[in-house]
């Protein structure tokens, strides 16, 4: 019989930007964010932060914190991280119904942690030097569910409660709420980190691998960048505003922070079940509502846009049967409109097979096939080639697995990149046969462009 993990319920806070205000004066706090009450497409956000122990990995090697003490480890750090994980409790019940998170781990795999599982090549310079995966263990956490409107402090078994409560309450007492006008933050302007003549010429060599049969699909980035100083809280919470999405977070970083505001899900695991819900294709919202209905039969109809996500959707349909029987795609090319794009997104779905953990599943597809290309190891060697710099974080996971077994994560897409006083976002897209250079390169800024312009509009040095 597992132990029954601690659940006492706190005033609901319909936007969770209150409770961060509460815990981010503690060590390493992290913030998995729905949006709301900005978005309405997600359901739950979850902050915690004081973990028992950190675990950061940097190319071969993956560090333990725990306190002052530190160990290392060469050991694939996906193992090493379920090793880590709390003990098994049940899960979090209230009314019958289980929360998402009872304590457990949280933070973000980077995309380059591939290559601890495939032989890629090394030619994009490392130019950020953010951990390839950093996580907390965190023994509690802040659960706010929207559906229900209900908020919950929920904990390990045996976790000493009231001094995180008194810190909560005094918090909700004093009605403390962040907003990013009150932070000192301020940025220059963002520039290309290569020009168009430049992306013409590797959508060239893209299509030159795929007309010689070397793959079908490249998903081919763009990265811009801006100095910052000051606190980056207040552009997540700007950006939040102004593009609320389902899957986005604030992790802080010792030399800086993520600011993800991610749309899409990589994979989620609950009660037997995974599920990943990826996005291929993509058209601007339009200027009037008129428009904005043209630009979404467009993309419906789009044949293109359509075979982009069927070839996705049978890569992660291999990926989830390595780990899971019953693979099935109850949805394809289902439309999802955001604040300034729509999207194309399907849905599959497998039973975990016996044997295999949550962790499990998302390394065997890690990372997403939506933002590497098909096949994916030869679509990650060619990205390698052509894309000057390494990701990081960028198109990585942003994730919890909790000690009950559930697990969800986002693909870390719409994500600034803050470290040392640079400002990096990226904008990428899925390249195939009958891909046009310009219009790639018009999406690959359409993606971005928002959000790098509510950073320069609120934030711009005069």
């Amino acid at each position: 019989m597992l132990d029954q993990p601690q659940l006492v319920e706190l005033p609901y806070q319909r936007d969770s930007v209150v409770f961060f205000a509460a815990l981010r004066s503690m060590p390493y706090p992290i913030w998995l964010d729905s949006c709301q009450p900005m978005s309405q497409q997600g359901r739950y956000d979850i902050l915690a932060a004081a973990p028992l122990l950190r675990i950061t990995t940097q190319g071969n090697s993956s560090c333990i914190t725990r306190a002052e003490h530190k160990s290392y480890s060469e050991q694939d750090p996906f193992s090493l991280l379920e090793q880590l994980l709390p003990d098994a409790c049940a899960p979090a019940l209230h009314e019958g119904e289980p929360l998402p998170f009872c304590g457990g781990a949280l933070g973000y795999f980077g995309y380059d942690l591939g290559r601890r599982l495939e032989r890629i090549p090394s030619h994009a310079k490392a130019d950020i030097a953010l951990p390839d995966m950093h996580f907390g263990i965190y023994p509690w956490a802040v659960v706010s569910d929207h559906l229900r409107q209900k908020s919950f402090l929920v904990s390990l078994p045996g976790v000493e409660l009231e001094p995180i409560l008194t810190q909560i309450n005094t918090h909700l007492e004093l009605k403390s709420i962040l907003e990013y006008k009150n932070l000192s933050f301020s940025i220059s302007s963002f520039e290309a980190d290569s020009n168009k003549q430049h992306y013409f010429q590797k959508f060239d060599l893209i299509q030159k691998h795929i007309l010689e049969g070397d793959c079908y699909q490249v998903n081919f980035a763009q990265r811009f960048r801006a100095n910052y100083t000051g606190d980056p809280l207040a552009g997540y919470l700007a950006l939040r505003q102004k593009l609320p999405s389902p899957f986005a977070g604030y992790v802080p970083l010792d030399d800086g922070a993520l600011l993800c505001i991610s749309p899409e899900r990589f994979i989620a695991c609950a009660e037997g079940g995974a599920t990943t819900s990826p996005i291929k294709g993509t058209i601007a919202r339009g200027e009037t509502p008129h428009a904005d209905k043209q630009n979404q039969t467009t993309l419906l109809n789009s044949s293109k846009d359509r075979a982009e996500n069927l070839m996705i959707v049978d890569l992660l349909r291999n990926d989830l049967s390595k780990t899971c029987r019953e693979v099935k795609t109850p949805t394809l090319f289902q439309l999802q409109s955001f604040a300034n794009v729509h999207h194309l997104v399907s849905t599959v779905e497998g039973r975990i097979r016996k044997g295999f953990s949550a962790l499990d599943v998302l390394r065997a597809a890690f990372p997403g096939g939506s933002i590497t290309g098909a096949p994916k190891v030869r679509a990650m060697t060619i990205i390698d080639e052509l894309e000057p710099y390494r990701r990081g974080p960028y198109c990585g996971s942003l994730a919890y697995i909790s000690a009950c077994g559930r697990m969800d994560s986002n693909i870390a897409i719409r994500t600034v990149i803050c470290h040392k006083g640079h400002l990096h976002c990226y904008g990428g897209g899925g390249i195939v046969a009958d891909s046009e250079a310009e219009s790639e390169y018009q999406e690959s800024i359409t993606k971005v462009a928002l959000l790098m312009r509510t950073l320069e509009q609120e934030f711009k040095r005069q």
